[in-house]
């Protein structure tokens, strides 16, 4: 029997039939998401978990994330940033700063708790208890945590100029002595982050509770200064060395400034320092906010392409998800640690200086050529 037009046209657009098997008490978590998430966000969800394991896992592919939304005060930086930076799967990191205060509290032993929404606020208040939506804790947390940034930094390691990865690493590095005299290893992702090499920066270091002290210090006479030129510099030393020789992708939950950081290290490599470029190879992106009310965090990857930020060839290798990142990024985590093995660590926090000076020797030759 001959087959129609439709048919034929149909078999070369489909991926595969819906037929799902049923879910049981014994589905695991990755059969899950390739049996059962075949379509709308699921079918999104399920294509960015292939994305990340397959080709952004790569040994030659070099994984930069993004973190924007308060996912540490959820506990998302204890039971699935420590777990991915410690299996390989995480190269560099740009934050916003409330995510990395807030993670400091786990590597100081301090309780955040679960709660509900719809809480009176006022009663909060008159008992000096913090809330994020459903999330709940003592005042006296946010205090601690100040003390013990202003204390650290007004040692004499930190009485230079730091870019936010290096001040990161040498805050990293107390806290993780923290977390091993407790015995509490793996609470903190930048503890993590120090032990396994992964730099770690922040887009607007005076955006945070952490800049706020540092502001404190400078009025003290602190020698403590953060260049956020450094971070722009070394953010595209790192992708511009990565695309010698390999592939570079970008993993973004939620969007903002750190999103935005780390995009724009292809438009400083190819528009700023005049180096030839084509953008970022594999992007993924989680985000709730929509593309048509013009803000960067809905902005979509054909949208990023025409800045120079994505590599025009790569775009069928781009997914959207559009889910929350607490629930897409326990499952992704499951998911990758299931079905990837470990990588060797990178540990680009140790090259930040060589790779800056080998990105400004070709800048500057490209320019003493072209005039």
């Amino acid at each position: 029997m001959k087959h129609s037009s439709g048919e034929s046209f149909l078999r070369r657009i489909s991926q595969q039939r819906i037929d799902p098997a049923p879910v049981t008490g014994q589905t695991t978590l990755p059969q899950l998401i390739e049996g059962a998430f075949l379509s709308y966000n699921a079918g999104r969800l399920r294509e960015a978990c292939r994305l990340f394991t397959t080709k952004m896992l790569a040994d030659d592919t070099l994984v930069g994330l993004s973190l924007s939304g308060a996912l540490t005060p959820a506990g998302l930086g204890a039971s699935c940033l420590v777990p991915l930076i410690e299996a390989g799967f995480i190269d560099w990191i740009v934050s916003t700063g409330a995510n990395i205060y807030h993670d400091t509290h786990f590597a100081l032993g301090m309780d955040l708790h679960q709660s509900r929404p719809g809480l009176d606020d006022h009663e909060l208040r008159q008992h000096q208890v913090i809330r994020i939506y459903d999330i709940v804790f003592d005042y006296q947390n946010l205090l601690g945590t100040d003390r013990f940034y202003r204390t650290l930094c007004r040692s004499e390691p930190f009485q230079r100029t730091l870019g936010t990865a290096e001040f990161h690493h040498l805050a990293g590095k107390y806290l993780a002595a923290r977390e091993e005299e407790s015995g509490r290893q793996g609470r903190s992702f930048l503890a993590a982050a120090y032990r396994c090499g992964v730099p770690v920066f922040t887009s607007s270091p005076g955006d945070s509770s952490i800049g706020m002290n540092l502001a404190a210090l400078q009025l003290e006479g602190s020698q403590l200064r953060i260049d956020p030129l450094r971070d722009v510099n070394q953010t595209a030393a790192i992708v511009w060395d990565a695309k010698k020789c390999g592939r570079s992708a970008v993993f973004i939950l939620g969007g903002g400034s750190p999103k935005n950081f780390m995009l724009q290290t292809e438009p400083q490599i190819q528009e700023v320092l005049g180096l030839e470029e084509s953008g970022h190879d594999y992007f993924l992106q989680v985000t709730d906010a929509r593309p048509d009310t013009g803000g960067l965090s809905g902005a979509t990857p054909q949208e990023a392409m025409t800045w120079g930020k994505v590599d025009p060839q790569q775009l069928p290798d781009t997914v959207t998800c559009y889910v929350d990142s607490t629930i897409f990024l326990p499952l992704l985590t499951a998911y990758a640690l299931a079905t990837h093995p470990p990588r060797r660590h990178k540990r680009l926090v140790d090259r930040l200086e060589g790779l800056t000076a080998q990105l400004r020797q070709e800048y500057l030759a490209r320019r003493n050529r072209d005039g």
